[in-house]
């Protein structure tokens, strides 16, 4: 779960993105862990969430995450 946890914040810290799908999140983590399953990733995800250093961001259509105080997610 850690290592999970890890390869995502890599994947948030330097993406050029403020805010991502869960399919390229998820495409990016099994790059670093091939054989990551799409629910554990999502665990660590919300696990990261819980923690308050991934947000979520609703479209309306579609969630999107984002790391916590990085583009236009926060409140100002």
């Amino acid at each position: 779960m850690e290592d999970l946890k890890k390869a995502i914040m890599d994947f948030a810290t330097s993406s050029k993105k403020s805010k991502f799908y869960f399919k390229d999140m998820e495409k990016a983590v099994q790059e670093t862990i091939p054989d990551a399953k799409s629910r554990e990733i999502k665990k660590a995800a919300t696990a990261l969430i819980n923690e308050e250093k991934l947000i979520y961001f609703s479209t309306g259509s579609s969630t999107m995450y984002g790391l916590k105080g990085r583009g236009q997610t926060e409140d100002h």
